[in-house]
């Protein structure tokens, strides 16, 4: 009997844990079959996308515990979250470990924030036993962040943000999963060791990868105007602006241990991440 799913698998988290707790994964549930990454025990790959509530349904037939990595960010990822959740619920999932966001509130000032703290609601709300990986934003990223000329620019000031390896955000995840009902109602908050400001990742980021970076600071207009030329959408602007609001204002600056209690090791550094270790 498949007791372990994993959605996700084909991207980097959800592909980590996957690879790490190997044999014992019984099924991954991705979009693509064709993408599906090989592990050893070679569990079942189940096509199915959040979206399709009945497809889910099928797709997450005979798990107990699941994995559910967010989804990419789309206006419609919540309603799509919501249906993944109750596909999950009527499938007969009985514990769902849900990859959330630090901050995550119904006013978080990240608005994408606001997203995971409606889908925590609705696996909260569904019956099922849950554990939420709130994670912060990802050291891995950092670069891309800056655009060709390798300027960051946004809204942040000299806020700064415990950002966290997604290497680490995977490896807390496979602890969880190996016993669930250890982890059942808590909310891990996943942060790096140290909270960085863009100015300091910058000057790091330009000795790691040797090519410069910088930051500008920008005020809210013109972080605005400098976006609508890659798109109209607001969410999009909303969300891209408030990654950097967020930061300035300090709300995601605390670090926590709870990547070291899970892991057994100290969270990856900037250097760390970028250099692939």
């Amino acid at each position: 009997m498949t007791t372990l799913a994993i959605t996700g698998a084909t991207g980097h988290i959800g592909g980590t844990a996957a690879r790490l707790l190997g044999a014992d994964v019984g099924a991954l549930i991705v979009r693509d079959a064709a993408r599906a990454p090989s592990i050893d025990g070679s569990p079942e790959v189940r096509t199915a996308t959040y979206a399709d509530g009945a497809g889910m349904r099928a797709a997450l037939e005979g798990v107990h515990v699941l994995l559910l990595v967010s989804a990419a960010e789309a206006p419609d990822r919540l309603e799509h979250h919501r249906t993944a959740v109750r596909a999950a619920a009527e499938a007969g999932v009985r514990h769902v470990v849900y990859t959330s966001f630090d901050g995550a509130a119904p006013d978080a000032d990240f608005t994408l924030g606001r997203d995971h703290w409606h889908t925590e609601q609705a696996i909260r709300e569904s019956g099922m036993a849950w554990t939420f990986l709130r994670d912060s934003f990802y050291l891995d990223f950092f670069p891309l962040f800056a655009g060709e000329d390798g300027v960051i620019s946004g809204p942040a000031g000299v806020g700064r943000v415990a950002a966290v390896a997604r290497t680490d955000v995977a490896e807390s995840a496979v602890a969880v999963l190996r016993d669930p009902a250890a982890h059942a109602g808590v909310a891990h908050v996943l942060t790096g060791g140290e909270a960085v400001s863009f100015p300091e990742a910058a000057a790091r980021m330009s000795a790691i990868l040797g090519r410069p970076f910088r930051f500008v600071d920008q005020t809210l207009d013109e972080a605005y105007a400098s976006r609508r030329a890659f798109t109209d959408e607001q969410w999009q602007l909303d969300a891209w602006v408030s990654t950097y609001t967020a930061i300035g204002s300090g709300e995601l600056a605390r670090t926590t241990d709870a990547v070291e209690r899970l892991t057994g090791h100290a969270p990856r550094t900037l250097e760390d991440a970028l250099l692939g270790r």
